[in-house]
């Protein structure tokens, strides 16, 4: 089973009240009131759902930006000012010339030497997943707890605080980052009164003590489960703590989970809209992690949200996306004149190049395994001419460079070099050859990029994983602009934290955070091709160019306003910079 993108175990219908399909079902029964409580922003943004009126120039604009440098697209010519009336974008130029768009009615916004730029955007964010994870589980990741000292003690601290037999349970563990897979016995010696169950960052593998174990009455004869779950074992032959797979992990969550209530839901996924507004994003986009039945009431309240939403569903999920299909979901139509907007259908090629479950053509470091795809060849294809059969295009998880050939073999011979459907993607393409790169340009290919792989696991890949030579080519990013081919970046959250500038501080300076290391400096890319991946290029990988991710007039006002110029600091410090505001729609969604 795969481990590369992140599990549904929390979309389980054992885990949701009345069902996973009624996820958000009732919450959108709450009294505007109640929802007001915990919503951010609606108020304002319960209105921007119709469709822009028409108007004249010369009826003046409802809102004028001014009093700092304005980038409509990375590479053009700054601004002084940009107008804006009815959500989108009346015109951009120098200050003076907008003068005439000024009325009684006008608000102007003085961005007091702030730097305005098209709203940032993350083509590859599991929504709804991240937003449950962080909403009911205890984050235990690297960036909170660098050390595995650290991580211990605060798992001790939790033991002391709780009382006896409360559940203590975290997330996001790293093994790589932090000290390497956790065990029963280390756990046991945190507590033997408490439950403790830690869920690895990669979605697929957790750690429990025994009295884990034993409130999950898992025998120590337990064998493998349906859905590949299973349990690790020492070289005593007995159970070590290790967890793998959603069936193994779900035999834990049913009892510190509960219930999962769509009012939590609801409530989970406006905080985590909330963050990713904060961090600069006005646009997710959900790779596969939505299910068909919940398009309709995931797009009523999208409109209550702090960003945009978008997603494309799983293959073997598009019977339900019957009533869209006429809408040219490719083209990244809006459900119900919504801010939420459909794409097209995720295939799961292969699994993680950190758990070595991604197919290569070539062993990993110091092993003879390769690791192995998720379908052969005849099986990717005809799954790929099934997506292309209901006019839509198609998204494939590729870690390995195999895996890789596979999905270019069968888009090829399913869509011929076509993009009318929607442009075709792979989705993080870690291990491209340069064959590969030069593939795609030719057949209407385009990837899409972990960066954190190389800000966080860059070291890793060097020296544990792949060796020095392979891992130069990680994430080739520069290949890309050297062939001529559009890429994207993305954080694929939870897997990865939120924020577009670290995705761009890392595409131009390849650092890996971790050792301070430069890895394949050859794949750096200028600051100009960075951000074109998180604003225009991510836009038409939605299918969305002609309306968001430059500041054109006619394109709806979508914005992010930084503290400072990402032009104007070191490469290294963008991923630093504050973001002050962002805006979608000509509305205001967060403010710092």
């Amino acid at each position: 089973m795969c481990r590369g993108c992140f599990n549904q175990l929390f979309l389980r219908d054992e885990l949701h009240a009345g069902g996973a399909a009624g996820l958000l079902g009732s919450a959108l029964q709450l009294t505007r009131r109640a929802f007001m409580a915990y919503s951010v922003g609606a108020a304002s943004a319960l209105g921007v759902a119709a469709p822009a009126p028409a108007f004249a120039a010369d009826e003046g604009a409802d809102l004028i930006f001014r009093g700092g440098t304005i980038r409509p697209l990375a590479g053009a010519p700054v601004a002084s000012a940009i107008a804006v009336k009815g959500g989108k974008v009346v015109a951009v130029g120098d200050e003076s010339a907008l003068a005439g768009l000024r009325t009684g009615g006008t608000r102007v916004v003085d961005l007091a030497g702030r730097t305005l730029l098209p709203g940032l955007i993350d083509p590859h964010n599991h929504t709804l997943l991240a937003a449950l994870i962080f909403e009911l589980l205890d984050d235990v990741g690297f960036a909170k707890y660098p050390t595995r000292a650290a991580l211990i003690a605060h798992l001790k601290q939790e033991a002391a605080e709780k009382p006896k037999g409360t559940w203590i349970v975290g997330s996001n563990f790293d093994n790589l980052l932090q000290g390497g897979d956790l065990s029963r016995a280390e756990l046991d010696a945190v507590s033997t009164d408490h439950p403790i169950f830690v869920w690895y960052t990669n979605g697929h593998d957790a750690a429990v003590n025994s009295a884990a174990l034993t409130a999950a009455a898992i025998p120590d004869d337990v064998g493998d489960l349906p859905g590949g779950g299973h349990f690790g074992r020492g070289p005593d032959g007995k159970l070590n703590g290790l967890v793998y797979e959603e069936s193994a992990m779900l035999k834990f969550a049913v009892h510190f989970l509960g219930k999962i209530t769509p009012e939590v839901a609801a409530k989970a996924v406006t905080d985590y809209a909330r963050h990713v507004a904060s961090v600069g994003n006005t646009l997710l986009h959900e790779p596969g992690t939505i299910r068909a039945e919940w398009v309709a009431p995931f797009a009523k309240l999208a409109n209550t949200l702090a960003c945009r939403t978008s997603a494309s569903v799983m293959y073997g999920d598009t019977a339900g996306l019957a009533p869209y299909l006429a809408r040219g979901l490719g083209r990244g139509a809006s459900v119900d004149g919504s801010l939420f907007s459909l794409y097209g259908v995720k295939i799961v090629g292969d699994g993680s190049n950190q758990t070595e479950t991604g197919a290569q053509t070539k062993p990993y470091l110091n092993t003879t395994s390769k690791g192995s795809p998720n379908f052969d060849a005849a099986q990717m294809k005809a799954m790929v001419a099934e997506v292309k059969a209901l006019g839509l295009p198609v998204q494939i998880h590729c870690n390995g460079d195999l895996t890789i050939d596979l999905a270019l073999d069968a888009i090829d011979a399913a869509y011929a070099g076509s993009s009318e459907f929607g442009i075709n993607r792979v989705e993080h393409s870690t291990m491209a050859r340069p064959d590969q790169i030069l593939r795609m340009k030719r057949i209407g290919v385009q990837p899409s990029f972990l960066m954190n792989h190389v800000r966080f696991y860059g070291a890793a890949y060097r020296d544990q994983i792949f060796g020095p030579e392979r891992a130069a080519f990680m994430d080739p990013a520069g290949a890309c602009v050297k062939a001529g081919l559009p890429f994207t970046l993305h954080t694929d959250g939870p897997c990865s934290p939120p924020g577009p500038l670290a995705l761009i501080a890392t595409a131009i300076t390849r650092r890996c955070i971790i050792d301070g290391s430069v890895v394949g400096p050859d794949q750096a890319v200028s600051l100009d091709d960075a951000i074109r991946a998180v604003t225009i290029d991510a836009a038409r990988q939605l299918g969305q160019g002609d309306r968001i991710g430059s500041l054109e007039t006619g394109k709806e006002a979508d914005f992010t306003i930084l503290e400072s110029d990402p032009y104007a600091v070191s490469p290294d410090a963008i991923a630093d910079i504050k973001v002050s505001e962002t805006w979608v729609a000509g509305e205001r969604k967060f403010a710092a």
